[in-house]
């Protein structure tokens, strides 16, 4: 059987206040593009459908134009919900969906959503594990007395009940949205874990052939994880963090015994998003660039209205910022004022704490002349 593997999309997304709605639509229709091409036998959409929770009309309106061209393929088409979605929203329609083979998940369940698919080597069973919190599992399951549980002990459970609806040496298929440990994050983009105890063993999917993963978005195995246990990662670069990931979607094979092979398929997006760095006169002797970008200016000396003497080259510029002020500067431990210093003499301090450097003989006499001596 193959399988076509994504997930975070994030429909509804802005970077900056720029709606990513046009090129949300167009890395859509790239990865139908795909599915043209690899021919899968079933799309797998881990999570992440929409970027909030009260997704706009217009994220609303593609993720309904996307269902409709999937499901006029006659492939059947597995999503879960990730930890950015609604369930209740997310969930309208799943029982109508199902006739066209579109299979909805959104919350968890007394007996965990499997689906059977067949291909040529029988049947194989796909578990569908939405993203929940722990104490739901232990609402549901257990006591109100009981102990709390970690999210890799809520997981362990409910995977162990999804696994009780898989026939003994059946292939089968885990789709979830949880963080490996191991996996690498994009923090400005994916909602923060602190610590290890949102995190989750690769080894509670060992039972599985394959684990389709959602919520990180980077497309990779986590360290010390075995091959079948992946993130396809997010069709786009939502963030600075994300600049150097090669987004696309993931191609699994899986044979009469099961995991083959998986490749990641890369995808060309409308516009791509830059993360650079150099001086003002380097990126005003470039020709125009049209990626989103996020610019780090590398001159010794402040450069005023940055954005808007670089709005040229990159006239989608999301930020630009000076290096001798970034964040790592301004928040260094401040300096003790030498009080029987002169004020141009504290000046100096301050100029050399925020840039890493001492004023030029020219500089300090030019403060020492604004401050009278």
């Amino acid at each position: 059987m193959r399988l076509l593997h994504t997930a975070d999309w994030h429909l509804g997304k802005t970077l900056m206040n720029r709606s990513l709605i046009d090129d949300q639509k167009f890395i859509l229709d790239e990865i139908c593009k795909v599915v043209d091409d690899q021919k899968p036998q079933a799309i797998i959409i881990a999570g992440d459908v929409y970027d909030r929770a009260d997704p706009s009309p217009e994220a609303v309106d593609l993720f309904d134009e996307i269902l409709f061209k999937l499901t006029e393929k006659k492939i059947p088409v597995l999503c879960i919900a990730g930890n950015h979605d609604n369930a209740e929203r997310l969930n309208f329609g799943s029982r109508l969906f199902a006739n066209k083979k579109f299979f909805i998940t959104t919350k968890t369940a007394l007996e965990p959503e499997t689906i059977a698919l067949d291909d040529d080597f029988g049947a194989v069973y796909f578990s569908l594990i939405p993203y929940f919190e722990p104490a739901a599992i232990r609402e549901k399951f257990f006591d109100k007395d009981s102990e709390r549980l970690t999210f890799n002990a809520a997981n362990r459970f409910y995977i162990g009940e999804a696994r009780k609806k898989i026939p003994a040496g059946k292939r089968s298929v885990a789709i979830a949205h949880v963080f490996v440990e191991g996996g690498e994050e994009s923090p400005e983009s994916e909602r923060k874990i602190v610590g290890t105890a949102g995190k989750v063993d690769a080894q509670i999917f060992s039972g599985y052939d394959y684990a389709a993963l959602g919520h990180l978005h980077k497309p990779h195995v986590p360290k010390d994880a075995p091959e079948n246990v992946r993130y396809a990662g997010s069709p786009l670069k939502y963030s600075a963090r994300e600049a150097k990931h090669e987004k696309g979607v993931t191609i699994v094979e899986l044979d009469a015994k099961g995991f083959v092979s998986a490749e990641n398929i890369p995808l060309t997006p409308r516009r791509d998003l830059i993360d650079v760095s150099g001086t003002l006169n380097h990126f005003l002797s470039q020709p125009p660039n049209d990626a989103y970008a996020y610019v780090t200016l590398t001159d010794e000396t402040f450069v005023y209205d940055a954005r808007q003497k670089l709005s040229g080259v990159f006239p989608y510029i999301m930020d630009a910022k000076n290096k001798a002020h970034s964040k790592e500067f301004v928040s260094a431990p401040a300096r003790k004022i030498r009080e029987e210093a002169s004020l141009a003499e504290q000046f100096a301090d301050f100029f050399e704490e925020m840039t890493h450097r001492a004023l030029t003989d020219d500089e300090r006499a030019a403060v020492a002349e604004i401050c009278g001596g």
